[in-house]
């Protein structure tokens, strides 16, 4: 019989759980570029040192939970699970083989009633900062997206609700502009709502929304041949090296180019920003105004004319801008009539000299025979984004798009757990949402800086 290895499964051996960890592992390389000093004294005010049980040590319960989204773990329970077990992860947060770990409640009340609320945003900085200083982000250009996150939300339980529409963040400026050209026209001026500091701004009107009776703050979200489900909404910022910069999170059912403006201004207040790169969601008048009246170039994606192909296309009319007026591809004029609340300008043909246009069913002239042409009075700004985009520079820029902010949703939903949520609320997701980012950004840290030290230790050894 052949004779096997003994079971050394009682086998004592004296050794330490530091020579137990291998030299690469991932968290010795965290701990090489994190400080935690900063903590303790931004938590401190939170905690009593003269009375009452002694506390957990608050970096320690941060580090808990670094590790769940590190490792993608779904959830604060099995993460404490696999801390009792894993020599790595009790080497990073300091315990030796029989200490006890904290149980991932006391890391659940710490995050929702103990820590402020600000605290996530504070370790999303620090981290990113690190980063910056390390002259490994390049936020000169930028990639914008959201993707959706599966809320925990049964989506059979709903009601229907009327609420009132939101008022557009550029509306006060839109009806500035469009009221100017009424008043051009001879038309009464769009009358302003009343300004009420207690009530959020309404886009007048109500419009019918399934809300959950499970998760409020989640919004149902259809798109394509998904199905439909509750949802929240990351819409994320990065750079071209993958570096997460900013986030907001909203309900499933919130447009893209609507949460853009929060996220545009926080990452363009905070960095220098050139290239603002967007896929086809964003191509509105607005984001193509508000980018180039700040200086920045909006590179945005070829969008497939929508409109009848046996029809003129509205680019076969030419504008002149001296008499505000377009001529269609017969010679006949068309003129600025009206532009309404929305920014819609109408241009209206004389029905005396269309009427019997043998080209009259081609450009789609009315009954009466006369052809109504629609532009927004920002369109313009589209006009010039649609040059940018066909420029050499514009199309190599938008060709990173799949290898930074769509390489980042990836690797958030396959290799950290973000693919749905147990946490309910806007602001639990929003913090969620924003520690699966920090330690994304920590990752990518702490590896570049071990790549980096370890070359320059290769480049000291063969340099003479």
């Amino acid at each position: 019989m052949e004779d096997w290895r003994k079971d050394a499964r009682r086998e004592a051996v004296i050794t330490d759980i530091e020579g137990l960890v291998p030299k690469e592992h991932l968290l010795r390389k965290i701990e090489k570029v994190m400080d935690y000093d900063w903590l303790y004294e931004r938590l401190d005010p939170y905690y009593c040192h003269d009375n009452g049980r002694p506390g957990t040590d608050p970096v320690v319960l941060i580090k808990m939970v670094l590790i769940q989204h590190l490792f993608g773990i779904a959830s604060l329970r099995q993460t404490y699970r696999e801390i009792e077990v894993n020599l790595a992860y009790r080497w990073f947060l300091g315990y030796g083989l029989l200490e006890k770990i904290p149980h991932f409640a006391t890391v659940s009340y710490a995050f929702c009633k103990r820590f402020p609320d600000e605290l996530t945003t504070e370790i999303f900085e620090h981290i990113l900062n690190k980063a910056l200083n390390n002259r490994m982000v390049d936020p000169g250009t930028i990639f914008i997206d959201g993707t959706h996150i599966k809320a925990s939300a049964n989506k059979k339980k709903y009601q229907k609700e009327q609420v009132a529409k939101a008022a557009k963040i550029y509306s006060g400026q839109l009806r500035r502009e469009v009221n100017a050209e009424r008043e051009k026209l001879g038309k009464k001026p769009i009358e302003e709502e009343d300004d009420n500091d207690s009530k959020p701004p309404t886009g007048g009107g109500t419009v019918e929304k399934t809300v959950s009776t499970t998760d409020p703050d989640s919004g149902m979200f259809v798109k394509g041949e998904h199905e439909r489900q509750f949802a929240y909404e990351a819409h994320t910022a990065c750079d071209k090296n993958g570096f997460v910069l900013e986030v907001e999170v909203t309900a499933g059912n919130v447009h893209d180019s609507v949460a853009w403006d929060k996220v545009y201004e926080k990452v363009t207040r905070k960095h220098e920003v050139t290239f603002v790169t967007m896929d086809a969601g964003y191509k509105t008048p607005w984001i193509a105004k508000k980018t180039l009246d700040d200086g920045k170039v909006p590179i945005l994606p070829y969008t497939r004319y929508k409109g009848s192909k046996d029809r003129f296309k509205p680019w076969e009319y030419r504008y002149n801008p001296e008499t505000d007026t377009y001529t269609c591809p017969k010679g006949e004029t068309l003129r600025h009539t009206t532009t309404d609340k929305d920014g819609k300008r109408t241009y209206r043909s004389t029905p005396e000299k269309c009427r019997n246009c043998p080209c009259r069913v081609k450009c789609g002239a009315n009954e009466k025979g006369q052809k109504i042409l629609i532009t927004h009075i920002w369109q313009e700004y589209l006009d010039l984004a649609e040059q940018i985009r066909k420029t050499e520079r514009a199309r190599q820029i938008y060709a990173q798009r799949k290898e930074t902010i769509e390489r980042v949703f990836a690797d958030a939903k396959e290799k950290h757990a973000m693919r749905y949520t147990h946490h309910r609320g806007l602001a639990a997701v929003t913090r969620w949402v924003r520690l699966k980012y920090a330690a994304m950004n920590l990752k990518k840290l702490a590896n570049w800086s071990w790549n980096n030290s370890f070359f320059s230790q290769i480049l000291l050894i063969f340099t003479p």
